[in-house]
Parts: C-alpha cells; sequence; structure tokens
C-alpha cells in the first residue's frame, strides 16, 4: 500500500497526528470548502436525506470519533447534534439508502455489542481497537431504530469500511485484502432481503493499488471513489469516476481533485469529499454526467 492511502486512514481512524498533503497544494486543484454544519477539522462523510435537509456525518478524530445528524429549516443549518445510538464505540463513514428510510455506518463494536472494540489489519499492519463493521439502522417516525450488523457475507473481515447504497439495496464497501494488505472494493447484492456472497468490484486496478471510499448513482450508473493507482499526485490520492457499461464498469477517469470519503448529495450530481486540509469540499459532476437526468 502507498503512503498516501495510509495518511487519511491514520489520521481519521487512528487519530495520529500524521499530516495529509498540505492545504496549500490542494488548493491549486481542489473545490472550495462547502458550505454547512460540518464546522470542525476532521468533519467528514455527510450523508444526506433523499430532502438535503437533514445530514448525518462522522465528528471527531480515532477512537473519539462518533456520528451526528443536523437538520436545515428555512436555509439554515442547526448545530449538529449526537445521534443516539453512537455514544460508546468509533463509529464513522454513514451512509444514507437514497429513499433515507436507514442508515449504513461503520464501528468498532462488537459484534454482539457487548465485549473488546473491533482490531483492525491493514498494510501488513495491525491495528488493535481500530477495525470496523458495517451496521444498519433505520430511521423512524421518532429518530432512530437500534443499529443491527450486517451479516458474514458482507463484514468477512473486521477491517471492513466505507459503505455505499444503491436504490436496490445493494451494498458496495472497501475491504483490505489480506495477501497485499491493500484496499479493494466490492459490492454484496440485496436479494429478498438478504445481502449475497460480495463480489469484487473491477475497475482495471492491480493488486498492488487501493481502490476505496466508494460512492455509487442510486441506479449504480456511476461510481465515485478514491485511489492511489498512478500517476501518483503530490497532493495526495486523486477521486476518480467511471460508468456502468454492458461489459463492466468503464475505465476509470481522473476527476482532478484529491480527496476521500466522497459522498453524494441529495441531487446525485454534486459530490461532497474530505479535501487534504481536512475538510469537508464539494464538486459539481454535472461535467462529467451530460445528458444524465438526476436519480
Amino acid at each position: 500500500m502507498r503512503c498516501h492511502r495510509l495518511l487519511p486512514i491514520l489520521a481519521l481512524i487512528l487519530g495520529s497526528t500524521v499530516a495529509a498533503a498540505s492545504a496549500q497544494a490542494a488548493a491549486a486543484v481542489a473545490s472550495p470548502a462547502a458550505a454547512g454544519p460540518w464546522t470542525m477539522e476532521h468533519d467528514a462523510s455527510p450523508a444526506f436525506a433523499p430532502d438535503g435537509d437533514t445530514v448525518v456525518f462522522a465528528r471527531g478524530l480515532g477512537s473519539t470519533r462518533r456520528l451526528v445528524v443536523a437538520h436545515r429549516r428555512n436555509g439554515t443549518w442547526s448545530a449538529a447534534q449526537p445521534v443516539p445510538f453512537s455514544n460508546r464505540w468509533m463509529d464513522l463513514e454513514p451512509a444514507m439508502a437514497p429513499d433515507g428510510s436507514w442508515l449504513v455506518f461503520v464501528s468498532n463494536r462488537p459484534a454482539s455489542g457487548a465485549g473488546q472494540p473491533l482490531d483492525g489489519r491493514w498494510g501488513g499492519q495491525a491495528y488493535p481497537g481500530r477495525g470496523g463493521n458495517l451496521w444498519r439502522v433505520e430511521r423512524t417516525g421518532t429518530g432512530w431504530g437500534t443499529p443491527v450488523r450486517l451479516p458474514d457475507t458482507v463484514n468477512a473481515s473486521t477491517s471492513t469500511f466505507s459503505p455505499a447504497l444503491a436504490g436496490d439495496g445493494t451494498i458496495y464497501f472497501m475491504r483490505a485484502d489480506p495477501a497485499s494488505g491493500a484496499f479493494r472494493l466490492w459490492r454484496s447484492r440485496r436479494v429478498h432481503g438478504r445481502y449475497q456472497v460480495a463480489q469484487a468490484v473491477a475497475l482495471g486496478s492491480s493488486g498492488t493499488v487501493s481502490d476505496y471510499d466508494p460512492a455509487v448513482a442510486p441506479d449504480q450508473s456511476f461510481i465515485v471513489f478514491s485511489s492511489d493507482r498512478a500517476p501518483a499526485s503530490p497532493d495526495g490520492d486523486h477521486l476518480y469516476i467511471a460508468f456502468a457499461t454492458p461489459g463492466g464498469w468503464s475505465t476509470p477517469r481522473d476527476l482532478g481533485v484529491a480527496g476521500n470519503e466522497a459522498r453524494l448529495g441529495a441531487d446525485h450530481r454534486t459530490l461532497y469529499f474530505d479535501a487534504p486540509d481536512r475538510r469537508i469540499h464539494r464538486l459539481s459532476l454535472a461535467a462529467w454526467l451530460p445528458g444524465r437526468a438526476a436519480h
């Protein structure tokens, strides 16, 4: 695994003081910081409800990361408040179902809900207490349900991170390859309410390249992800876009900006991502989606 990928992982999951590429280098290529309720350094992964007026995102660093929620009324965002189910374990990387009825997030909580936090392993190293599995929680009329761990067809290891949800319930995510330590993107289809055995997402990368942090269109017509594939950039790993074709995914195209933890906005044409300055930025995908209607 290349050092570019280790920087955001170490900074956000481990809570170390490792620095990402300088904000000055990123300013030449990244869009301006996005306006919103994310007011703190390291706020990340905004997951929007369909109306765009409710957003859940991660706040904190390392083991202190928790999920918070904010609401927009009359054009003004409320201050972010903790969600009730995220008050003990390291919770991060929320993803909202396109219809807004449920949320998937990463947590180091044990499968039983009691005991020691999960340990992680990637890049040939072990990270005690910094593992992750994917959990689902329903949105209810009065708030939130009780989180439920997704099955082992998805959570096949304790280094499973960064979910993205399609309209039919298919879930995309990243998982560390046990052989190389690099991250790969995976997809598990939901059939008759059950998640199927996950399949690797073929994006034309070699065994030494890390592809990670997917954001997928509700109709799965395109996917955006981060990668350390060549050519390496001094401002950090770049965001790429690929399109669904009858023969599989198209060759990924560099969006020209460095970032990770990408999420689509409520219009499914605006990308929100964590930039090297550790702030949430936004990028319109309109130029990349000519003739594609919002879904």
